[in-house]
């Protein structure tokens, strides 16, 4: 028995990256003999044992062959025969393929060390095509690692956009999708995530409602360039996730602009309260990847209140309480949190505003004038009862932010 350690930890070491978690790959063993020495096996798929002290997972050496579509169709042998370097052909990328043994020497059939130093992510065989996902972990890696110069080798992307064009993605379950592109949407540069998956066809099969975002339309009956739009969405992308990691933050704030390319013949963006109609997209992309409630809920409200808050300084007092209202903030005060980092993007009416590119602070601003106004406020607290309680509250809201927006 011979154990190795593998993929992303020699990867991320190679890189100057601090290493967390560590796989082990064990060539020229059975189950049972893992099971003897005390190993606890897990999965179902196959075999991958949890080291009884450190707890670190290793697997067996392995050979997988396609036996249908998608993700989960394949054949696996888990021979003791199998070779160091045939468990290492199947994985996808050359610089995920490295291996090192017990003392420390590098085993690199293909060159992955290579092609860390070219800055490449290369594919290892022709059966790179056989599994789906590969698509969006290219993409993720390609995320993750641009900031360094890494770029997908031409031959590789053909292959994925051959992937697409099987329509394999398709068979891929929501929970895989989402997971990947939660790690690609925390990744240090996720608008890459998104421009690959775009140049490689995957958008139209995973995402075709952020498919539709990018696709440069010409009928849109708007002051706008849709051009401009979906490289300005990117940037601001690309400026969030420099801020923060928060993922409900990153991919909304992404996602808002889609309301600029819905349903074009309204009349007045800019007279809306809350645009349902991109709403309809969002929902439907939510529900269907599994997205969870919260980043479900954020990414509606930046959505569907994007209009109406680009022109809040134009909105009556009373909307802006409605607002408040329906995005539950006198609970969940944190998702106003979400919305600090928003600007004004498009309205030239805006300029001569003060602090013109603080959004989200003047959120924050007229929050803080009403938030503390609770029943306590009441002149007369005997006077009200059930319903009249909530209008009360209602009111004296308004006329605070009345008069603090008259001062201002």
């Amino acid at each position: 028995m011979k154990i190795y350690l593998v993929g992303g930890a020699i990867r991320d070491r190679l890189l100057g990256f601090s290493v967390h978690d560590r796989d082990w790959l064990v060539v020229g063993t059975t189950p049972q003999q893992m099971l003897q020495k005390k190993y606890q096996q897990v999965g179902r798929d196959f075999p991958v044992f949890i080291h009884p002290i450190t707890h670190e997972e290793y697997a067996l050496a392995r050979t997988e062959k396609k036996n249908g579509f998608g993700y989960s169709n394949f054949l696996f042998n888990f021979s003791p025969d199998i070779t160091l370097k045939e468990d290492l052909i199947r994985r996808d990328l050359t610089i995920n393929a490295i291996a090192q043994d017990c003392c420390g020497n590098i085993i690199d059939f293909f060159n992955g060390q290579r092609d860390i130093k070219k800055r490449v992510l290369r594919h290892i065989s022709s059966s790179f095509v056989e599994d789906p996902v590969r698509v969006l972990r290219v993409a993720r890696f390609a995320a993750t690692l641009s900031h360094l110069g890494f770029y997908i080798a031409k031959e590789t992307l053909f292959l994925m956009k051959l992937i697409c064009y099987r329509k394999e993605l398709l068979y891929l379950t929501p929970e895989r999708i989402w997971k990947e592109t939660y790690k690609g949407l925390s990744s240090r540069n996720p608008q890459v995530y998104f421009k690959i998956l775009h140049q490689c066809n995957a958008l139209l099969y995973l995402f075709p409602e952020i498919n539709f975002f990018f696709k440069k339309t010409s009928f849109l009956n708007l002051n706008y360039n849709c051009k401009n739009i979906l490289q300005y969405s990117l940037m601001e992308l690309s400026r969030i996730s420099k801020i923060t990691k928060d993922i409900d933050i990153r991919f909304s704030c992404f996602i808002q602009f889609i309301s600029y390319f819905c349903f074009y013949y309204k009349k007045s963006l800019n007279s809306l309260f809350f645009y349902k109609e991109p709403v309809v997209l969002i929902k439907n992309l939510c529900i269907r990847l599994k997205v969870p409630k919260e980043t479900q809920n954020i990414l509606i409200f930046m959505c569907g209140f994007h209009h109406f808050l680009q022109n809040i300084e134009f909105q009556s007092s009373e909307l802006i309480i409605n607002f408040f209202n329906f995005i539950d903030v006198w609970r969940k005060p944190d998702r106003l949190n979400k919305l600090i980092y928003l600007r004004f993007y498009f309205n030239k009416n805006i300029i001569s505003i003060k602090n013109t590119s603080h959004l989200g602070r003047l959120l924050q601003s007229m929050f803080s004038v009403v938030k503390n106004i609770s029943i306590n406020s009441f002149k007369n607290k005997h006077l009200f009862h059930g319903i009249a309680i909530k209008h009360e509250l209602y009111r004296l809201r308004v006329d605070s932010l009345n008069k603090w927006r008259h001062q201002q």
